[in-house]
């Protein structure tokens, strides 16, 4: 099979894909046509089926695994295949572990490098706390060490809340070299559970998608909510640690219009916002690279906010 990152303009496509996504649409002239998002463990491409009435276009779902014959073509500065036939595929004509995107590094050794973060955390109430969660909470853990860090921005794949987590993490390590005012142990507790709520707020992988509980609340109260759940099951657990905690957690987007229900107002919390924009913009950058199919200037990225170029090395 041909990975969707091998792909180039002009491309005859014509191979299984995992179909991430469907919705009907329609053009300004009136005429119905079919957005789809196909996916593999590479990434994804946008899929326009122009004659959804085709003879040639068979019937299919959101989630379905189907065979996709087309043309790659570029919109935008953006890859997307030109759907002319479409056929849903049986068990047995895909291998699954094909379609689900994963993180470069394995899940096995990012895990054992978070337990040792734990382990370095002398605070008894933030230990138990952490230990809670990362060793003791098998469904927890479960999800954590399968969940991405979000639905499409960044760390888009199996895998990802880990590896996001364990950057934001490192990222808070050397602020505490550097700013000894910081408490290391209150600021590596919260970068270690600043985004827990994800595992609640998006399903797990092929569907990756936003579950009720996460469109109505989102992941950082979530977030909250799970700390206070796990505190309430260690007697003794001061008050006012688990409010600086909660506070760190519920202020990690430093702005009310980026989703914070509070702004920070401990140091630690506007260190961890730092780090968790630091690598969720890094990581954005970095897929935007990845993903480009020329050198030079790669267009406006709404993100940034600006014309973007990758870098004359």
């Amino acid at each position: 099979m041909k990975f969707i990152k091998e792909y180039k303009e002009g491309d005859r496509v014509s191979a299984v894909y995992l179909c991430k996504h469907k919705q009907s649409a329609m053009t300004k002239n009136g005429k119905a046509y079919e957005n789809v998002i196909l996916q593999d463990k590479t990434g994804t491409l946008d899929g326009k089926i122009w004659d959804p009435n085709s003879m040639g276009i068979g019937d299919f779902d959101t989630l379905d695994y189907i065979e996709v014959c087309g043309e790659i073509t570029s919109f935008q500065n953006a890859l997307q295949v030109n759907i002319k036939r479409v056929r849903r595929c049986q068990e047995g004509e895909y291998e699954p572990a094909d379609y689900l995107p994963v993180s470069k590094r394995g899940v096995e050794e990012m895990y054992r490098e978070l337990l040792a973060v734990v382990d370095s955390v002398k605070n008894e109430w933030l230990r138990k706390l952490l230990d809670g969660f990362f060793r003791e909470d098998e469904a927890f853990i479960r999800a954590f060490r399968q969940s991405s860090a979000a639905k499409t921005v960044h760390h888009g794949f199996v895998g990802g809340l880990l590896e996001h987590t364990l950057s934001v993490t490192r990222l808070c390590e050397y602020y505490c070299s550097a700013y000894p005012i910081l408490n290391r142990d209150l600021l590596l507790t919260a970068a270690l559970c600043h985004d827990i709520g994800k595992t609640r707020e998006l399903s797990l992988f092929p569907e990756n998608d936003y579950t009720d509980e996460g469109q109505l609340l989102g992941h950082i109260v979530m977030g909250s909510e799970m700390i206070g759940e796990k505190v309430r099951g260690i007697e003794g657990f001061p008050g006012w640690l688990e409010g600086e905690l909660k506070h760190c957690i519920l202020s990690h987007h430093g702005e009310y219009e980026f989703g914070s229900p509070k702004k920070p107002a401990l140091i630690e919390a506007v260190a961890l916002n730092f780090a968790d924009n630091t690598d969720a913009k890094l990581q954005i950058f970095t897929e935007l690279l990845e993903g480009a199919q020329s050198d030079g200037w790669l267009g406006f990225n709404r993100l940034f906010e600006s014309n973007v170029k990758k870098t004359r090395v």
